[in-house]
């Protein structure tokens, strides 16, 4: 599996070529073979996914995650790689295709939801399936994937006004966003039509006559978004993000019918960085109804009349670990502790990280502090860079969607 540099290109396929690859709802099989399921998973910076692998440990640690982390891994401590499961990925560094292991996350010593997504989605298919990853970090649902049908990106007038005061060119940036509208849905729709249409590529055993079906589709999405307070001016009312909803519901139309598969099912991971905002330690409460105001947005269109049984939301908070949360916050003493001391320069830096290791046996059991530092590698938008977080969160995908493949 290798990483290239990867070159776009934005020529069309013609309709009958479409037609032959797309077929009547995303399926194209002959009548004694069942065809190869297809799922796709799209988003930013979650969907890449930044848990660390050295992180896999600690899912382990838990008696309730334990078995997550023996499909992922060998006795010997190796990633297991998937013989039934293939990926398609594309990302920032270009695009890297082959069997589903480990390092298909923001680089190649992480991973994202689609590890567990695989494993659990073929083992409930019991069926070969080819998993296509489109994800890019930092990318907005109100610019960047914005889909055809939701129309031109509009600033608001708190906008304008902004722009006028700093002296902007208002046309040049008008410009520039309408240039930036769309970017990336364009990209990801472009790659999972080129990677359907040459899907030997990815799974070199695959048979044109047994054909495929696309099974599903998962968005991860939205942080930024949430804390964009230029395009959401009303975000701490409970309406403050309707727009999101509406942008998102246009998305989910647009993506399966450029898709050609009207009823494809659609599950939206709800942002959920930091656990249910009822349990936030008190230096959260401040975002406490920012956040719900935004998770209820993004799931608000699975309520629609025309999505009934055909979307529906996994609520990601629910697999936030609270323990690292807590420990997290008891470690953030100690920094200012140290913060403290450095600022009076009264100790050498032997003396700080002999203060540092004496507040730390005083303040953490040697379990809590294996739990630290086996448990995080990254920032909290990112999930701590969770394996044990993203791990459950794959495999909560992969059981939502299959929940919706049997209504």
């Amino acid at each position: 599996m290798e990483m290239n540099s990867l070159h776009r290109s934005t020529h069309l396929l013609s309709p009958l070529i479409l037609a032959c690859l797309l077929g009547f709802s995303g399926l194209v099989a002959s009548a004694d073979t069942k065809p190869l399921k297809v799922f796709l998973l799209v988003g930013q910076s979650n969907m890449q996914g930044h848990a660390h692998v050295r992180t896999l440990e600690h899912i382990g640690m838990d008696p309730k995650t334990a078995p997550l982390l023996k499909e992922i891994q060998t006795k010997e401590g190796t990633p297991r790689v998937s013989d039934h499961v293939w990926v398609s990925y594309l990302s920032n560094g270009g695009e890297k295709q082959g069997k589903l292991t480990t390092g298909y996350g923001a680089d190649e010593n992480k991973i994202g939801p689609e590890l567990t997504f695989g494993i659990h989605m073929q083992k409930m298919l019991d069926e070969p399936i080819l998993i296509i990853k489109a994800a890019w970090g930092g990318k907005s649902l109100h610019t960047d994937f914005r889909s055809p049908s939701a129309g031109p990106y509009v600033f608001n007038e708190t906008q304008l006004e902004g722009f006028k005061k700093q002296g902007k060119a208002i046309d040049v940036i008008k410009a520039e966003r309408v240039k930036a509208t769309g970017h990336y849905y364009r990209l990801t729709i472009d790659y999972a039509k080129e990677v359907l249409a040459d899907i030997k590529k990815v799974y070199p055993n695959y048979d044109p006559e047994q054909g495929y079906e696309l099974g599903g589709v998962v968005w991860f999405q939205g942080w930024n978004d949430m804390v964009d307070r230029g395009v959401y001016p009303t975000r701490d009312e409970n309406s403050g993000y309707d727009d999101y909803s509406k942008a998102l519901t246009h998305f989910i139309r647009d993506v399966r019918k450029d898709l050609s598969a009207p009823k494809l099912p659609f599950v939206i991971g709800v942002m959920g960085a930091g656990g249910p905002v009822e349990k936030y330690l008190p230096d959260q409460k401040r975002y406490a109804g920012v956040h719900q105001n935004f998770r209820s947005a993004m799931a608000a269109p699975a309520s629609l009349p025309e999505f009934k049984g055909n979307v529906t939301t996994i609520l990601t908070e629910n697999y936030w670990d609270m323990e690292l949360t807590t420990l997290r916050a008891r470690e953030s003493k100690i920094k200012q502790k140290m913060k403290k001391l450095q600022s009076e320069g009264k100790l050498t830096r032997e003396e700080q990280k002999s203060a540092q290791e004496k507040y730390r046996a005083e303040e953490f059991t040697k379990r809590e502090l294996e739990t630290l530092e086996k448990g995080v590698s990254n920032a909290e938008y990112h999930y701590l860079g969770s394996s044990k977080i993203m791990a459950q969160i794959g495999k909560g995908f992969a059981e939502a969607l299959m929940d919706l493949r049997r209504n």
